[in-house]
């Protein structure tokens, strides 16, 4: 038995699935299954995604979180989550890391989601320790008063999940698809995405993020690998999943939408001209 084995004696058993570059729609899909259906504990870590995609939280509206033209014009993805909490863009820079965890798995730990997220920023200090002035500031871990990681929650009877995007690195272009949010942390004080977010390659290397993650977490549990192929074999395939994929259509309407509230002359002349064609017709 090595040391780290000794070491985990007693703890619960926690599975660890890494992977690279999973699609985050398939992502999700698989962490909503595992919440809702599996019995044990599960730590993900997907280190990027392949393209820009918008996720939101359940109750997200596009009108008022995206810049719908340049959305459907650039043809981004847009995805509506299981979970709450805010709006991201993610793409190959985005390290993902998930907690699925059931409800007595820390001893001591109450199944609410301040609780939960103080847990976290316990575990994730031991990452970044040596690393930046890392702390969680309104739900945000930041670096100083930049953030660099979104979370968000879904607690069910028995089960919660805590999963964060991590900006390891992030086109300044993608931003520039996200409104500024009517709800701001206060720490944001009105700042612009750019100036309120920051990289985390500034500080520490991708590969010993991952490393230290795995680590803090076996302060915690005894680590299992598991493969993304076992897995998906004990899976329900017929499971009814809540994280959707919006349609063009949808996103259409919402911008339509969101135009004509505005009182945009360009859409009102659209919607007369429109009229008008069908009384001709």
């Amino acid at each position: 038995m090595t040391i780290s084995q000794t070491r985990n004696v007693g703890l619960p058993l926690m599975k660890l699935v890494r992977w690279k570059g999973v699609p985050i729609l398939q992502q999700l899909h698989l962490e909503e299954q595992l919440l809702r259906t599996s019995s044990e504990n599960w730590c993900i870590i997907n280190d990027g995604t392949n393209d820009p995609t918008i996720v939101m939280g359940i109750s997200g509206k596009p009108a008022q979180l995206l810049k719908l033209d340049s959305v459907l014009n650039d043809r981004i993805p847009v995805i509506r989550r299981y979970t709450g909490g805010g709006t991201v863009v993610v793409d190959c820079g985005t390290v993902f890391v998930t907690f699925i965890c059931n409800k007595d798995a820390v001893p001591g730990l109450q199944p609410y989601p301040q609780p939960i997220m103080s847990w976290s920023s316990l575990l994730y200090a031991l990452v970044f320790r040596g690393f930046g002035d890392f702390s969680l500031r309104e739900n945000d871990y930041v670096f100083g008063n930049h953030k660099f990681g979104g979370n968000a929650q879904s607690i069910t009877k028995n089960r919660w999940i805590h999963h964060t995007s991590f900006l390891w690195d992030y086109e300044a272009r993608n931003m520039a698809y996200l409104k500024l949010p009517a709800r701001a942390p206060e720490y944001r004080v009105a700042r612009d995405h750019l100036e309120f977010i920051c990289r985390m390659k500034d500080y520490m290397p991708r590969s010993v993020f991952v490393d230290r993650t795995i680590k803090a977490v076996e302060t915690y549990f005894s680590v299992r690998p598991v493969q993304l192929e076992a897995m998906e074999t004990n899976l329900n395939s017929k499971f009814s999943h809540s994280t959707k994929l919006l349609t063009e259509q949808e996103l259409e309407a919402a911008a339509f939408e969101s135009h004509f509230e505005k009182g945009d002359s360009r859409f009102v002349n659209v919607i007369n001209e429109s009229a008008l064609s069908g009384q001709e017709k």
